[in-house]
């Protein structure tokens, strides 16, 4: 699920970065967005649930830059929230998990039949996680729809495996 090896830990940011988060309105000429899930339950069950864009960014370093920064930024006793970069197409380049100052980047699947082992254990976890929200336990759901998300984001694009694999392990 996690390749907790390669967690990055919050640092300070380098000075070459831009401050994070000062645009009112992201740049949309920029090829990196770093996005949360969408809190629409009902855009969620249409599949019409957009990812809302925290702000976006010329490289993906910078992007993962600025999700440390949204981590370091983050209430400690909020639940873990998920951060995805997308690019330009709106494919999922890097994911993780974004929790007590730091980024946990989930590791990117290596294969189609590895992307399909992932969808298949998410959505067992997502069947438990129902039958645990009609059994009366909100909480055990909610920490079963997490995992399910974490595993989902590591099905990072085709195009984007490789490179998002590297970035990560330069990042370690």
């Amino acid at each position: 699920m996690f390749d907790l090896s390669l967690a990055v830990l919050p640092t300070a940011r380098p000075a070459a970065f831009p401050p994070v988060f000062t645009n009112v309105a992201p740049d949309p000429s920029l090829p990196f967005a770093l996005t949360m899930p969408a809190q629409n339950v009902a855009a969620a069950m249409a599949s019409e649930a957009r990812p809302v864009v925290l702000d976006r960014f010329a490289t993906l370093a910078e992007a993962m830059h600025g999700a440390i920064a949204y981590a370091e930024q983050s209430n400690p006793e909020e639940t873990p929230s998920l951060l995805a970069i997308l690019d330009r197409d709106e494919r999922l380049v890097l994911a993780g998990s974004a929790a007590d100052g730091a980024v946990v980047w989930c590791h990117p699947v290596s294969s189609a039949a590895e992307a399909r082992s992932v969808v298949t254990e998410a959505s067992q976890l997502r069947a438990q996680a129902s039958r645990a929200a009609d059994w009366q336990e909100p909480d055990l759901a909610r920490r079963l729809r997490h995992r399910a998300d974490l595993l989902e984001a590591r099905l990072v694009d085709p195009l984007w495996r490789a490179f998002a694999a590297r970035a990560l392990q330069v990042a370690a």
